[in-house]
């Protein structure tokens, strides 16, 4: 009776069996634990690889858009017309837990002189404030990167996803304190400058890029986005007058992105809002 209460049917209060998994999910979940240890070699193989790579840099500035969290990951959906029927396809790169936020954060935090910059998902702010926190930088509430029509729920049981969110967090200096006054959120239409044009999944629109570049660092600084993908920040930082280093690990995807720098890209600097 899987473990049922006698008078609380939804209080389990003993051990019971749960025949509701199929055989094709069994299967499938025999086979991914299985190869658990060789994707956990790997995770730490390509944890390795950033650090080695990226061991030295230190920068004035980190503009991040890295892997979202789990729940994100999931839902995210492509969607594609076949014979006239809407179809989603999964996105293709792996989903960032909290300790791998946690690590990334005690990695680079010394490292940058000015703000820290990451895009990221709602189920991940709570730990990114945190942490920076708990390094020292005075970290600010998350900023709303909205882009409406920018997806659609196909199975239609709820709201579609068009935010994403900014948590930047700065040195408690009087240097970084004078700043000077910045937007609350970011906007990013659904016209000219909204699209990604890199055809990977995830690639944040050019336009909201560069206005985050032009707010949070200044013209001749060093930023870095460790998590470079199709090198949308990089494009950005050439646009603005800024010094850019970067790294991507999907050889691929890396190949993409040089392509992309050297077919140049228009920075549409009315995009975003």
């Amino acid at each position: 009776n899987m473990g049922f209460g006698k008078t609380e049917r939804f209080r389990h209060t003993s051990l019971g069996q749960n025949f509701r998994l199929s055989n094709v999910q069994a299967a499938i979940g025999c086979a991914q634990i299985e190869r658990l240890d060789a994707c956990l070699v790997r995770k730490c193989e390509m944890a390795k690889i950033y650090r080695d790579v990226l061991a030295d840099v230190e920068c004035d500035e980190l503009v991040v858009d890295p892997p979202f969290g789990k729940r994100t990951h999931s839902s995210i959906e492509r969607t594609k017309v076949h014979d006239g029927i809407p179809r989603a396809t999964s996105i293709g790169y792996a989903y960032w837990t909290p300790d791998d936020v946690i690590e990334f954060c005690k990695s680079w935090s010394p490292r940058v002189r000015g703000w820290f910059c990451a895009l990221t998902s709602h189920d991940l702010v709570p730990v990114w404030e945190s942490c920076l926190e708990d390094l020292g930088r005075y970290v600010f509430a998350p900023l709303a990167c909205t882009q409406p029509g920018r997806n659609v729920r196909l199975n239609g049981d709820g709201p579609a996803n068009w935010t994403d969110w900014l948590m930047v967090a700065r040195p408690r200096s009087e240097e970084f304190s004078k700043w000077g006054a910045l937007p609350g959120a970011y906007r990013v239409s659904n016209g000219r400058g909204a699209k990604s044009g890199s055809g990977i999944i995830g690639t944040k629109p050019i336009a909201l890029m560069s206005a985050i570049i032009r707010d949070y660092t200044r013209p001749g600084d060093l930023v870095c986005d460790p998590c470079a993908g199709m090198a949308t920040t990089a494009i950005a930082c050439e646009s603005l007058g800024r010094r850019f280093v970067g790294a991507e690990i999907d050889p691929e995807t890396h190949a993409k992105a040089i392509k992309r720098i050297a077919n140049g890209v228009q920075l549409d600097m009315f995009g975003a809002i």
